[in-house]
């Protein structure tokens, strides 16, 4: 049976451990809301520019752009978005396995792929494993800026153009609440085309300028919103799942603060009765 000291300091353990989880659930409320916002913000954008792309790509022949053309993969390539912490429930485990499940069906299909890391974990465990990793990006996502989708579509972009790699996908977590994200799988080279399903342009399109200059104008300004917008959906999936993994922690803590209550309770008791018969026994003893 464990000594009153060693429940004591057990008890005290867990409180401090539960003084942070609720601290940390505190800092990624705060964080979710500022995310949150700036995905929000981004979304209307994003599925704007999505819309005028779709639109355009319809009316042209897609040989006209690089980012448009369309060839027999041999190499493909996965951008993948995970944290650059944990602590934040099975957000990054499942992004991962995902990842890896694709990965391995390409290897499956004949097919050679290299590996863009996002985040800290992802690289972590994707290099330990050595995976091809043609390039990561770390510790920026609690500072994102618009120049760090502008780096990684760049590099992107030379891989494609130059026939390095022949199909590229974005996996990320798209944030759904604080408590639900969903994984997406998208592809980000060649540029498919979703013209909008109410067709608001049905007349052919006059060009000014002509059709080359509008797409290389629209084709990487798109791919710079897409891996902006999966930048900030992640972000805010990650803040929503790392405040939803600590109020959990921190239910735990005190559900368990309470059994080691109720035992210690138990313990002293059961010590203090055992003094009591002593004296009693001692005293009786003496009687005779």
């Amino acid at each position: 049976m464990a000594t009153l000291r060693t429940i004591r300091r057990r008890i005290a353990s867990i409180k401090s451990t539960q003084q942070i989880t609720k601290a940390m659930k505190m800092v990624a409320a705060a964080r979710l809301r500022k995310a949150q916002d700036r995905m929000l913000k981004a979304r209307p954008y994003s599925k704007s520019l999505d819309d005028t792309l779709g639109h355009v790509a319809a009316k042209v022949d897609h040989t006209l752009h690089p980012l448009l053309h369309e060839r027999q993969p041999k190499r493909v390539g996965f951008v993948v978005v995970t944290g650059d912490r944990g602590l934040c429930g099975s957000f990054n485990a499942n992004l991962i396995r995902r990842a890896a499940n694709e990965m391995n069906a390409a290897r499956q299909n004949g097919l050679e792929f290299e590996l863009i890391t996002i985040g800290k974990k992802g690289f972590e465990h994707f290099n330990r494993r050595r995976f091809p990793i043609l390039e990561k990006y770390i510790n920026f996502l609690d500072k994102l800026d618009y120049s760090h989708a502008q780096d990684i579509a760049a590099l992107i972009q030379e891989q494609y153009v130059h026939g390095k790699l022949d199909r590229i996908y974005l996996v990320y977590n798209e944030f759904k609440s604080a408590i639900q994200q969903n994984i997406i799988v998208q592809q980000l080279l060649p540029i498919v085309p979703r013209p909008p399903k109410d067709e608001k342009y049905a007349a052919d399109f006059l060009f000014e300028p002509s059709p080359v200059q509008i797409l290389d104008n629209l084709c990487p300004r798109y791919l710079n919103i897409q891996i902006w917008h999966a930048l900030l959906e992640s972000f805010a999936a990650e803040m929503g799942a790392r405040m939803a993994a600590m109020s959990t922690a921190s239910d735990n803590a005190k559900d368990l603060i309470f059994q080691l209550t109720l035992y210690y309770n138990k313990v002293r008791q059961a010590s203090i009765t055992r003094e009591l018969m002593d004296i009693v026994g001692g005293a009786e003893a003496l009687k005779k």
